[in-house]
Formats: C-alpha cells, structure tokens, sequence
C-alpha cells in the first residue's frame, strides 16, 4: 500500500522527531476497524522499542479491541506531545505523530515480562511495585506490537 504524503509538507517534522516523541511520551490513541465497520479509537500507554522499531501494548485477554485486532490487524496509533507555546500567544503548537502498520500478538512470556518492565520504568522506578506486578498479572498479561509500515509527524498550531 502506498501511504498518503502530508498536504502541509512545510508542517512535515524529521523521522528522528517522530521517534523521539514516540520515545518520550506515555500515550495516544490506538485505531481499529470495530464492530459494523466502525472506527474503534481507545487511548493506551505504549512502549517503543528502538531496536525492532515496534510499539508495545499491554491489554487484557478480552473485549471490543482484541476482537478488533483478530478480525483485522491493521491499525494506526496516534501520540501527541505536550506542545508550547510561543511568547505572547495563546495557541499552542503541538507535534503529532501517526503511526500506521499492522498487528503483532507477542506470545514469548519472557518477552512479554521484559516488555512489561521497560513499560513500567516509563512511570515509575519503583523496583518492588514493578516486580510485585509482573509476578502477579504477568502469567494474565495480553501483549501485542503495532509493526510500522509508514511513521509521519507535523506541528500542528490550534489557531
């Protein structure tokens, strides 16, 4: 599939950028076709793996979004960062990167606590809350990559 370029090149922001804000940021908003065809948008935490390039997702075993995923794997993820705002303004700028690209069931369980771990430390250091986690709910632990297939960002203003 060809993946459409941006209308507003001049508002187009570097890969590197895109990565850094799907590095840094704790969340955005995971797309899926749902029930009837319709759009399914639920907002979720992530954990972008440089290595592989993957975003990771945790989740329970059921409900609307893993019947979603199963019925058809293509998704897209958007984040957004915090924004700024230039002195004297009131608009805020904020980059937004989309990500689309198709699902991935991750099944390892060693994975899955490792993935889970490095998601944690994104909110927290507490070695013992995260240990005390993965022991209790990582046997119960869904977890699932979006695999890119095409990133893009751009600065938005909301003027």
């Amino acid at each position: 599939m060809e993946f459409r370029e941006l209308v507003r090149i001049k508002k187009q922001i570097p890969k590197e950028e895109c990565i850094r804000i799907l590095k840094e940021e704790l969340r955005g908003v995971l797309s899926l076709i749902g029930d009837g065809g319709y759009p399914y948008g639920m907002p979720l935490n992530h954990y972008y793996n440089e290595a592989d390039g993957k975003l990771y997702f945790h989740s329970g075993k059921k409900g609307h979004k893993i019947d979603a995923m199963m019925q058809d794997p293509k998704a897209s993820y958007c984040v957004m960062d915090k924004g700024f705002r230039n002195e004297g303004e009131w608009a805020l700028n904020i980059k937004s990167v989309i990500v689309f690209g198709h699902i991935e069931i991750i099944e390892d369980k060693e994975k899955i606590y490792k993935i889970s771990r490095r998601l944690s430390h994104k909110f927290t250091d507490d070695e013992e809350y995260i240990d005390r986690e993965i022991r209790e709910s990582g046997p119960g632990t869904f977890m699932f990559a979006l695999v890119p297939e095409h990133i893009s960002g751009k600065l938005v203003k909301e003027a």
